[in-house]
């Protein structure tokens, strides 16, 4: 759903999650999916400027409902700041951080998109992830180093599915820098390497 970031386009967008949530059965999400909107809505209002169009996406996946925020300022990235309990500003994504189990931003070279997931009722380990620790923690690297990476280097995890291409790009680039933090540091490339094809092979998780 397109709009532009006004204050009072909030209540519109709350409506909007909740028809779309009950219609899905997910009542018990309301409350907090609203309060969510309403935080990363507000912050593109003050941090890239009233009027900036953008787009809200609301999607159930892998037994994950997952809201995003798109707007086109690549500069103005969401952050966590120590904020009081009584300050009148910068606790939208402490609130956010509290509420959702995970979230993140996703850059692009014209857009970015700030979201946030909850586990639905029921809802089992994502597709694809066949519970295995190694594969979810991977998963939740790629979440964190994708909102460090510049926009020409973008990660897609569209509907819980990596980009093929993308993936590989992500791994390599994540890879690389922790080689060169680990040989900065004094350590040995070659045996951690040697070391994780081994235990790759072994299908040690």
């Amino acid at each position: 759903m397109a709009f532009n970031a006004h204050p009072e386009e909030v209540a519109r967008l709350r409506r909007v999650v909740r028809l779309r949530l009950t219609a899905w059965g997910h009542d018990d999400q309301v409350d907090t999916a609203q309060l969510c909107v309403s935080e990363l809505v507000s912050n593109i209002v003050t941090h890239v400027g009233a009027g900036t169009p953008g787009s809200l996406v609301l999607s159930e996946h892998g037994g994950r409902l997952r809201i995003e925020v798109h707007d086109p300022d690549t500069r103005a990235l969401p952050t966590l700041v120590d904020a009081k309990v009584d300050a009148e500003a910068g606790r939208g994504m402490a609130l956010v951080d509290a509420m959702a189990d995970r979230w993140g931003v996703q850059l692009y070279e014209d857009h970015k998109v700030t979201w946030c997931e909850f586990v639905v009722e029921g809802a089992s380990a994502p597709a694809g992830s066949d519970g295995e620790p190694s594969v979810e923690r991977a998963d939740a690297l790629l979440d964190v180093y994708a909102t460090l990476k510049p926009p020409a280097c973008s990660y897609d995890r569209e509907w819980g599915r990596v980009h093929r291409r993308v993936e590989e790009e992500s791994v390599i680039d994540m890879v690389t820098d922790l080689l060169h933090r680990l040989r900065a540091h004094g350590g040995d490339v070659d045996r951690v390497l040697d070391c994780a094809q081994s235990r790759l092979e072994a299908g040690r998780w």
